[in-house]
């Protein structure tokens, strides 16, 4: 480090990390997003639970501490993950961000279906977002869209999502 590098302030260590997430719907009874079950005619069909919400926010915020992704973590070839929740997945995400000194700012989160509506139950899904990841809801967000109709989202054949976390670690220099 040169004396120029050692006399520099210090900067806040700001990290943004994405994750995308798909799964493909098939004949059920519900579907669960973001860590909320929402009665719907089809369901997500994945090794765990699918929920592609809490999925691409897992990615997102491994994404900012270089630790992988998913399928690092929780291999679909281990049959114990399953049927498992994705708040476990999630959860383990935000507990590796901490034990690196990162400090969760931001989740947020872009569902992309045709059905089943996500108006009437964001709230609960921010709710559920803040207390996996054990942060205000304020800090929360979920959003949806649709494809218009086009390829297989449009024809209801599948889910994604989009996620963006912002995750504070110590200062850099």
């Amino acid at each position: 480090m040169t004396k120029e590098n050692q006399s520099a302030p210090l900067l806040p260590d700001v990290r943004t990390g994405n994750g995308y997430d798909v799964h493909r719907l098939v004949a059920g009874k519900s579907v669960t997003l973001c860590g909320v079950e929402i009665p719907h005619n089809q369901r997500l069909d994945g090794h765990s639970d699918a929920d592609v919400g809490l999925h691409a926010l897992t990615d997102a915020l491994l994404a900012t501490c270089a630790a992988g992704d998913i399928g690092d973590h929780f291999p679909p070839s281990d049959p114990q993950w399953r049927g498992a929740s994705s708040d476990i997945f999630l959860a383990h995400a935000a507990k590796l961000v901490r034990d690196a000194g990162g400090v969760i700012m931001n989740a947020d989160v872009s569902l992309i279906a045709e059905q089943p509506k996500i108006g009437p139950h964001r709230l609960e899904m921010r709710q559920s977002l803040a207390r996996i990841l054990d942060i205000s809801i304020d800090r929360c967000s979920v959003k949806a869209t649709t494809n218009e109709m086009i390829g297989f989202i449009g024809r209801r054949e599948g889910i994604a999502a989009i996620a963006t976390a912002t995750v504070v670690y110590g200062a850099a220099r």
